[in-house]
């Protein structure tokens, strides 16, 4: 190889190497039944930032149980920004000094820009006949959930449930004891909403999984349509999916811009379409119309109406020694 061409291949080398230095990379920390929506997201905004900005940016992505990643960035993992699918995963990173005190007024919806319910997957042809909630706590129906310690998944069916008994009247007492049916018909706790429907599909355990309503579509793509079928109950709960820049993170890198400007996206229309395609609900109204046949008219009912809010409902049910806690040990 002649000098000229070496002193070329460097010069290349060096601007190439120049270039990687230049580009933000973001991580995003988020739970478990999302990685697919946020793939897309992430090219998605990728494009839009060099439109708009003419820098090139890269988004990468973690995913499992809402609760444990909100634990791995407490310890210490850099985050730049996080997007559960609980309040609570973010307050609890708010208490340990990691994202702002007051991140539900960093962004528009008390920084939620998408929601979702919680609905049921059966086997194909749905051959327990489930229909609704009192379905689960028949005798010989096995029901997969993930455990609501570990993940905001199982702290949503298990607040579903309770608060399906008291969308009918029912009292807390009542309530319990559903529950308590419930989880004497659940062989197994997944640890994340993926995890659970590795369980109920890859592991064949179980009748019914209680998921959120945007798992329909993931599975449809990673198993082939037509393994299971959609069960909309006839009441369910708003679960709110809240976002926050990890303050801790973008301080020390530098970031805080490219941060906000991906959270933004989300509200954006292309993000509310994207989230819609994933069978999340958009917050705009609009992009909400347009997609009305995939989101099933179920009566809704907020964490507040029945349980003041989730923060509440954390000691009440889901801390050491709480509702869940008496229920599931006297369930087993």
């Amino acid at each position: 190889m002649n000098n000229t061409l070496r002193a070329a291949l460097a010069a290349v080398a060096l601007s190439t190497s120049a270039l990687a230095g230049a580009q933000t990379t973001l991580l995003n920390v988020s739970y478990d039944v999302a990685r697919e929506f946020y793939k897309d997201i992430n090219v998605a905004f990728a494009a839009s930032h060099k439109k708009s900005t003419g820098k090139d940016i890269k988004v990468d992505q973690s995913h499992a149980g809402s609760s444990a990643q909100a634990r791995a960035v407490a310890d210490g993992l850099e985050a730049d920004v996080v997007t559960f699918n609980t309040t609570t995963d973010v307050d609890f990173l708010a208490e340990k000094g990691v994202v702002a005190k007051d991140w539900r007024q960093k962004f528009a919806n008390n920084a939620a820009p998408t929601t979702s319910t919680m609905l049921f997957l059966v086997r194909n042809g749905n051959p327990k006949g489930i229909k609704d909630w009192d379905d689960l706590i028949k005798p010989g129906v096995q029901v997969i959930v993930v455990n609501p310690k570990t993940g905001g998944n199982g702290r949503m069916a298990y607040l579903a449930a309770w608060g399906y008994v008291r969308s009918k009247g029912g009292s807390d007492a009542e309530a319990a004891e559903f529950v308590g049916k419930l989880y004497k018909n659940v062989p197994v706790l997944a640890r994340g909403g993926r995890d659970a429907t590795g369980v109920f599909l890859q592991r064949n355990i179980g009748d019914v999984l209680v998921t959120f309503e945007s798992e329909v579509v993931s599975v449809d793509k990673e198993f082939g349509a037509g393994k299971v079928d959609a069960i909309h109950p006839s009441a369910s709960i708003v679960a709110e999916n809240p976002v926050a820049i990890v303050e801790r993170t973008v301080n020390k890198k530098g970031s805080a811009a490219e941060a906000k400007a991906y959270l933004d996206f989300l509200y954006s229309p292309e993000g509310q379409e994207i989230a819609a395609k994933h069978n999340i609900r958009p917050r705009n109204e609009a992009v909400l119309k347009k997609y009305a046949t995939a989101f099933k008219p179920i009566k809704l009912f907020s964490v507040e109406q029945y349980f003041g809010s989730l923060g509440e409902a954390q000691k009440v049910h889901f801390n050491d020694g709480g509702q869940f806690d008496k229920i599931y040990t006297v369930g087993k």
